[in-house]
């Protein structure tokens, strides 16, 4: 059993996050303890997180959790997962992490074994299903698959779906299991490194748009997400009608709360 990060260090850290004030007013601390962990794809593997402080817990499908996965000197190093699924009864959230580096977050993932324990603080998140539109439409790298997945299983069986999904390879493809009528491309790089955006650029300039008021979703790699949303607001789709979310970016770790940091 071994804390990802020690608990003397915790209590040393000069963390922004150690009163949950301002934008975290709505999100609670969680004392997780791993479950179970487990390759789900060659490029992705899902952990099973349990925690005492999930009685009561809410949600919306989209939404992640930030967990402390290290710390340097005094600092805080946080990483922000999705939640795939939550067993309300289990007191029980499943998280599926991208495997392509070797940074903090990474290396916790890839050395978690049952019993250990990480903190964490949730559910944060701003990007939830429109209920009020006529189609949506999601387009994203495997990043992103955790939050298109649970965005589209929520949808009722009367919504329209179309999910346009960019993979490493075709063993990384994931079932969809949605009520609504949902259509499903996969992209396979093949070689072609992670963040390249020609793929799902091309996408977004042949994907089809119907008529009405519809929600499109882009999520992933930040030069990849603002890619799409240019391609797309050049077809004429209005940027009110976009939900863009970068999850990360080419060539730059995370900033320490688990954002993409930015350019300049």
């Amino acid at each position: 059993m071994t804390d990802a990060v020690p608990r003397a260090v915790v209590a040393a850290l000069d963390d922004p996050f150690a009163q949950l004030t301002g934008p975290l007013a709505d999100t609670r601390k969680l004392r997780f303890e791993v479950a179970s962990t487990a390759t789900l794809t060659p490029h992705v593997q899902r952990l099973e997180l349990t925690a005492a402080e999930l009685a009561g817990f809410s949600y919306q499908p989209g939404q992640d959790v930030m967990v402390l996965v290290a710390a340097e000197g005094r600092k805080p190093v946080r990483r922000r997962y999705t939640i795939r699924s939550f067993d309300r009864m289990a007191r029980m959230i499943t998280i599926d992490v991208v495997l392509h580096g070797d940074g903090p977050g990474e290396r916790w993932v890839r050395s978690a074994r049952p019993g250990d324990r990480i903190e964490g603080i949730g559910p944060r998140g701003k990007i939830f299903t429109d209920p009020a539109a006529d189609w949506h439409l999601f387009m994203g790298d495997e990043s992103a698959l955790p939050a298109i997945q649970a965005m589209t299983e929520s949808l009722p069986g009367d919504a329209d779906a179309t999910l346009v999904l960019e993979v490493p390879e075709a063993a990384d493809e994931q079932e969809v299991l949605a009520a609504a009528r949902t259509r499903v491309s996969w992209l396979h790089r093949l070689g072609r490194p992670a963040g390249d955006a020609s793929a799902l650029a091309a996408e977004a300039t042949e994907v089809e748009l119907p008529p009405g008021n519809g929600r499109a979703y882009l999520l992933g790699e930040a030069r990849v997400v603002l890619a799409m949303r240019e391609v797309l607001a050049g077809r004429g789709l209005p940027a009110e009608q976009m939900s863009p979310k970068a999850y990360w970016g080419r060539g730059r770790a995370n900033a320490g709360h688990g954002e993409p940091t930015r350019d300049g």
